[in-house]
């Protein structure tokens, strides 16, 4: 390394940019008082050179030229180290570049030994062909949410990259014969799977942090997702899955986590962040401590200017350089939070992220729209422009409590089946609304029909975590039974809840899994099963056929029905409501039948009795032909050839717990 040439180089861009043979680094830390750059080689522990880095403002900056090939590099920051105050140097250590794109860490998967050192060369130009994001409206997105590893990782999925993004690739077939159109993928960006405080009570071992809610390095992949071992595998590989799936009509929106990181709370776990400038980074209080609003231990200064400028910087770079089409924000509350933690009318952050992509280019922005200090904004998160659309949890537990029979819940039902608009009211559209009755954080669809109580004992937390009230009903038995009636009446809650939720205005999103029928065994929080909790199984999918085609050809009839995809919220031209009777719809706190007549053309009546009895129904004049009733099995359903369908009488008895689709 003896002819490295080196200068003082600039302070913009922020992280390594390369031009010609000249690599620039820069790094922000305000309260450093001295930054020293290290170049290291693979598998070396000690740098080979050091170079003090120039500082103008609060960026520290050095160019460097002829460096060698598979070179590594990191930063030394020297500075106060007072815990008190919030400030935590330690210039005996080597912090990590945030934007680092390429890192130099393991490829196996629960690997003990990691380090994150970037590297000093960027990946070679990737061939796009001409692909371009097939750019779904709202309107039509079904959006599946998926985990990268859990997807592929059985055994079952005869895959040739097991829980890889190229896994993935290899099922791009069975995505779109489900009809989904959007892949969600839960945390893909690096993070350290050993660095969990769990341990499985039974073994004794320690538990992965299988999920991923502790992001590391917001602008590299997860290395662990990766078939090869190759430098540039992490980019190379997710940008092949995207242009595939792009060319297959689907887009991809990531679950990104911008409201805390990997480093917890623990004051001696250094990566990056905390050893450059805690007190810039994350919420500090007056005695030096974090402000937790996540539940992970520290919360990001999203609302810092320059915290600000990383999370745009970040998104900027997954969209023009990795293609994806949008963003779920986890626990996106924390945006609207000011530098001490109080919440603000008008967030920053927000309001950039809103303006960041031009509105035709169809970026995706979703919050979930709560955090873990007590603020809840479904329906009034900052959406500027209309841009931003919610996690609806409230459509979610509205729909569990009516369909399971919870009184007083029929009003509520009929306005998250037609949008929610008595929470986005006028302003916005039903678009605003993700609806969703399940997802990776609680039950599977199987499972809150299943059981009473969390099951969450091998998460090596004495089933303190997880939900306590998740709106669930186990029909009558906790577990898996030999009843025939009960396990009967849970088939069919599930075919309502599908029914639902692929009928409802707004966005809907399915979870991994659901589709045939998952079960995680009532564990309602497996952040830390790298198992068959967690793992597709694919051979149950084949088991569970029927329960895959009735989902994917109630998808199908969601995308061939326009009236089931408004861009604004109903009126009377557009939805009838009914009762047992036609145009009686009784809101009453007793009620539990919610039916009405959605307009076409073709018109649709749809009937949902959450009732322990049968009701006596009397259908609006016409003809009518039954698409589907859930009380009869899987199997028996129209949705393909709904003019097949047999034709129904002016009245019926729609049984307990059932609904009605006819056309």
């Amino acid at each position: 390394m003896e002819w490295i040439l080196s200068s003082p180089g600039n302070p913009e861009p922020l992280g390594l940019s390369i031009e010609d043979k000249k690599a620039n680094f820069a790094l922000f830390s305000q309260h450093a008082v001295k930054v020293i750059l290290g170049l290291f080689f693979p598998g070396e522990q000690d740098p080979r050179r050091e170079f003090p880095m120039q500082r103008t403002g609060d960026v520290w900056h050095m160019a460097l030229e002829n460096i060698p090939k598979g070179a590594l590099y990191a930063f030394r920051c020297e500075g106060m180290h007072d815990i008190e105050h919030g400030d935590l140097f330690r210039f005996d250590l080597w912090m990590n570049d945030p934007y680092a794109k390429v890192l130099d860490t393991t490829h196996k998967w629960g690997d003990k030994e990691k380090r994150y050192l970037g590297h000093t060369a960027l990946p070679p130009p990737f061939d796009w062909g001409r692909v371009e994001s097939p750019r779904i409206p709202c309107k039509d997105l079904i959006i599946y949410e998926m985990h990268v590893r859990g997807f592929t990782q059985h055994a079952s999925s005869e895959t040739k990259n097991p829980g890889t993004f190229l896994g993935i690739l290899e099922k791009i077939p069975y995505l779109k014969k489900l009809g989904v159109n959007a892949i969600e993928l839960m945390p893909c960006f690096e993070f350290d799977e050993i660095h969990c405080k769990d341990i499985q009570p039974q073994t004794g071992e320690p538990l992965p942090n299988y999920w991923g809610y502790n992001s590391l390095f917001f602008f590299a992949p997860m290395r662990r997702y990766t078939a090869s071992d190759a430098v540039f595998a992490p980019i190379q590989e997710f940008k092949t899955l995207v242009r595939e799936l792009h060319k297959n009509g689907m887009e991809v929106i990531l679950d990104v986590v911008f409201n805390h990181t990997g480093e917890g709370k623990e004051k001696e776990y250094f990566v990056n962040f905390r050893g450059i400038d805690n007190k810039v980074y994350y919420m500090v209080d007056h005695a030096g401590h974090y402000r937790d609003f996540t539940g992970c231990g520290n919360t990001v200064n999203c609302n810092h200017p320059v915290v600000q400028k990383f999370i745009l910087d970040c998104l900027r770079y997954w969209v023009e350089e990795m293609h994806v089409d949008g963003f779920r924000f986890d626990l996106a509350s924390i945006f609207t939070r000011g530098l001490d933690g109080s919440p603000m009318g008008s967030p920053p952050i927000v309001k950039a992220i809103s303006s960041l992509f031009p509105v035709e280019k169809g970026i995706k922005l979703i919050a979930e729209a709560w955090d873990a200090g007590g603020l809840y904004q479904v329906g009034f998160f900052p959406n500027t422009w209309r841009r931003w659309s919610d996690w609806n949890g409230r459509y979610r537990d509205t729909m569990r409590r009516f369909i399971k029979g919870t009184e007083a819940q029929a009003g509520a039902f009929a306005d998250a089946f037609a949008g929610s608009q008595s929470i986005y009211g006028a302003s916005q559209t039903p678009l605003s609304s993700l609806n969703f009755i399940t997802a990776h954080d609680g039950y599977t669809l199987r499972d809150l029909v299943t059981y009473q109580m969390k099951h969450n004992y091998e998460n090596g937390e004495m089933n303190r975590d997880g939900a306590n009230q998740n709106d669930n009903w186990n029909c009558g038995a906790e577990g898996p039974t030999l009843n025939g009636d009960i396990a009967a009446l849970r088939e069919k809650q599930m075919r309502n809840f599908f029914l639902a939720l692929f009928l409802s205005q707004g966005i809907p999103m399915l979870v991994m899994g659901d589709e045939y029928g998952h079960s995680r065994k009532g564990n309602n929080n497996p952040y830390v099963q790298d198992n068959e909790l967690n793992w597709f199984l694919w051979n149950l999918l084949e088991k569970n056929e029927k329960i895959f085609s009735f989902v994917a050809a109630l998808i199908a009839f969601r995308k061939n029905h326009p009236g089931l995809r408004r861009e604004r919220f109903l009126t009377e031209k557009d939805i009838q409501w009914h009762g047992s009777q036609p145009r009686e719809p009784d809101w009453g706190a007793p009620s539990q039948f919610v039916a009405c007549t959605i307009k076409g053309p073709p018109d649709l009546y749809a009937a949902f009795n959450a009732n322990g009895h049968a009701v006596s129904v009397t259908l609006p004049q016409g003809k009518w032909r039954q698409v589907v009733r859930t009380d009869e099995d899987w199997e028996r359903h129209f949705f393909s050839k709904p003019e097949a369908a047999p034709m129904l009488a002016s009245h019926l008895e729609l049984p307990a717990y059932s609904a009605l689709l006819a056309q």
